[in-house]
């Protein structure tokens, strides 16, 4: 669906009220309005509850899948029923979307509808709909507009909601790093990756840091694996990247002129682990400051990037 950049809109912008920095802790009620609507339009609404079977099963498994998870029979006080007495659970899951104060739980709804948008769309039952995987696609690109439009920040990128704290670092070193992983050989480290996002998301500084550690290393051991370069499964980051740059990784004229890149591929992302997360704490807890975290997050996300790039140029 077109987003009109309404008169309303510019008047904002223009009087300097679109919020510059990202917000985590509150889901605004018009924006959850804006996703409900883009539920009926890719999902459909109440009016094809009956017309077409597969609208109930969608609602009905979105619903249920909350209910198991957060250990309740219903989302709601109230149960709802349609005209014929049945529970109603488009109506169910609007209402619990609509109340809930808790801003995890509601990007929880977020989440998993849009999971169900980019998947079951594309099942058997909905190959009738013309151009269903353009509606999911469009659905999703939607989501992620509005999002921004309210200073909200995430995004939904490959069937999850991550944490976005500057859309110039997301665009041009997280996305690209998705992207790059999105392939059947760097599975462990996507999944690594992703896994850091959401400790992130949730606050967990150190466990973000320890998986952000292991989708760096991922990465190089499986570019070894592609190239058939040798190495021990117990080996550090630094030794993973001797091998890389053994091995022509980076061309020789280039690690030259390149020593930096080298301390800050050995030096960044495994010393923030190491010496933040990785070994005991002793006595005194120890607190990780979020903005070192969002740098090792982005750090990483840009020497994965770099990584697979450089590989995908050797001859």
């Amino acid at each position: 669906m077109t987003i009109f950049n309404l008169f309303s809109k510019r008047q904002k912008q223009l009087r300097g009220e679109v919020a510059d920095v990202y917000i985590y802790n509150l889901i605004p009620k018009p924006l959850r309005v804006q996703i409900i609507h883009i539920w009926h339009d890719s999902l459909g609404d109440k009016t094809d509850y009956h017309r077409k079977p597969n609208v109930k099963v969608i609602y009905k498994k979105i619903v249920e899948t909350l209910c198991r998870e957060y250990g309740v029979f219903q989302l709601t006080d109230r149960i709802y029923n349609d005209e014929y007495h049945n529970r109603s659970y488009i109506q169910e899951l609007s209402n619990f979307f609509l109340q809930e104060k808790t801003a995890e739980k509601v990007l929880d709804v977020i989440e998993l509808s849009f999971y169900c948008i980019g998947t079951i769309t594309r099942e058997q039952d909905y190959r009738h709909i013309n151009n269903s995987s353009e509606i999911a696609d469009n659905s999703i690109a939607e989501l992620n507009t509005r999002f921004k439009e309210h200073g909200i920040g995430y995004q939904f990128e490959d069937e999850k909601i991550i944490r976005v704290d500057s859309q110039f670092l997301h665009t041009e070193a997280v996305k690209p790093a998705l992207v790059l992983l999105n392939r059947k050989e760097y599975a462990g480290a996507q999944q690594e990756f992703l896994s850091a996002y959401e400790h992130y998301r949730h606050g967990k500084q150190k466990e973000t840091l320890n998986d952000a550690l292991k989708s760096f290393e991922s990465t190089m051991k499986t570019i070894c694996d592609k190239q058939g370069w040798t190495y021990d499964s117990k080996d550090t980051s630094k030794r993973l990247i001797e091998i890389c740059y053994q091995n022509g990784l980076v061309p020789t004229f280039w690690q030259q002129h390149m020593s930096a890149l080298r301390s800050l591929l050995e030096g960044g992302v495994p010393t923030g682990r190491n010496k933040l997360s990785g070994h005991g704490q002793g006595a005194t807890p120890t607190t990780v400051p979020e903005y070192i975290v969002s740098y090792v997050l982005h750090m990483t996300a840009a020497a994965i990037v770099f990584l697979v790039r450089a590989e995908q140029d050797i001859k």
